[in-house]
């Protein structure tokens, strides 16, 4: 005789995690023998930098390292992640209290949605979105107001659309520019409007910064915390997966208000215990690394870019060049959904990319294209769309 036991209803109210059903669709094709190139989900390509590598390697000597670490994370980690800071935005924070190390930063997101968010609570979200920004609060049990996204509105939230009711109601808004997937970006004057509209109305606000150094052409995103005013009703969270080709170390780190960030740590202490000692000495070293570091990092995303751009517009597709992240945002060919676009094209080309709708309803008819892969392998790409008839017509 068997046992069924039913999930909480909070794992049924989220939908499909498209990722993992991609995961799914990539094995088979990897069994038939396809030689998959896959652009699909946000994983750099290549190896941390050397030197994080290296004291990575020095941390594991350490004895003391192997314990449990401080469930704050180490002093020294967040030293450094508040001269990082001030380094890159002129923002000054302070290191005890205004600074959380992460592991990763989706985890931060979706803890952060668990610690302030009670069920029925009303919760601003865009759409489309990175799914952490709206799966965490589904989690938590929030009411989801969906900001939706347009290109015509160059992909940023449009505030004066939210009725004044749900505005009035609302407790957490989370947005996050350069912006995962649209790659869309943000003037400084959307971040003035964005800290007013959050203090009139009370709101938290949660920006979700990961991209801000892959960024383009001379092109330097805004840091919300250089806006006057808000890290009395804010947090930014960063994370070293993109930048320093760190995804699988798990590390990231969420800074502002220390208030909020209390509320944070208090959950976390009961849920982990914090990122392992040896990962947060080579994040240390990697917010260290000179800028010309970063400078290379963003070369090498640029020419792909530059090189993914250039073929497709060759293949009828009308794209700009985006000013930051390490995507492409992809309109579908017409009469095609995202969702078939991109199993016809893992069918035909063995290239994968990510369906929109993965990162809600407004993404539907674009996918996402990472820029993870050798000019090699994008002209791989380009050539198989070729040969597959795959364009924009």
């Amino acid at each position: 005789m068997g046992f069924e036991f039913t999930p909480a209803k909070r794992l049924q109210a989220l939908p499909p995690y498209v990722f993992a059903r991609l995961d799914e669709l990539k094995a088979k094709a990897r069994e038939q023998g396809l030689d998959l190139i896959d652009l699909g989900m946000g994983n750099p390509d290549g190896f941390a930098p050397q030197p994080v590598v290296d004291a990575a390697v020095e941390a594991l000597k350490v004895g003391e390292n192997h314990g449990y670490p401080p469930f704050e994370g180490t002093g020294s980690f967040r030293r450094a992640i508040a001269r990082w800071y001030h380094r890159r935005y002129g923002v000054n924070l302070s290191p005890d209290s205004e600074a959380l190390p992460l592991i990763g930063s989706k985890e931060g997101l979706t803890h952060l949605a668990l610690a302030y968010i009670d069920p029925g609570d009303l919760v601003l979200v865009p759409s489309p979105a990175y799914p952490a920004h709206f799966r965490g609060p589904l989690i938590a049990g929030a009411q989801l107001h969906r900001m939706v996204l347009k290109p015509e509105q160059d992909w940023l939230i449009d505030l004066s659309a939210i009725p004044e009711h749900l505005a009035q109601q609302a407790k957490i808004l989370y947005f996050n520019y350069p912006s995962n997937p649209t790659t869309a970006v943000a003037p400084r004057e959307f971040f003035e409007e964005i800290v007013a509209f959050a203090r009139h109305y009370s709101i938290l606000l949660v920006h979700d910064l990961c991209y801000a150094e892959l960024a383009f052409d001379g092109y330097q995103p805004t840091s919300l915390l250089e806006i006057p005013g808000a890290k009395e009703l804010s947090v930014e969270f960063h994370t070293l997966s993109k930048t320093y080709s760190m995804a699988g170390w798990r590390v990231g780190f969420v800074v502002g208000n220390s208030k909020i960030i209390q509320g944070l740590r208090t959950l976390k202490t009961n849920l982990d215990y914090g990122i392992f000692s040896a990962v947060q000495a080579a994040a240390e070293t990697a917010l260290e690394l000179p800028d010309s570091y970063v400078e290379q990092a963003q070369q090498r995303y640029q020419q792909r870019r530059d090189f993914l751009v250039e073929g497709l517009r060759n293949l009828g597709w009308n794209l700009e060049k985006p000013k930051a992240t390490m995507y492409l945002w992809v309109r579908c060919p017409k009469g095609m959904s995202s969702t078939d676009f991109a199993l016809d094209t893992l069918q035909r080309t063995g290239v994968v990319v990510t369906p929109g709708n993965a990162f809600g309803e407004a993404g539907e008819g674009y996918v996402r294209i990472s820029l993870i892969a050798e000019r090699d392998r994008l002209q791989e790409v380009l050539n198989r769309f070729q040969q597959a008839g795959i364009r924009y017509e």
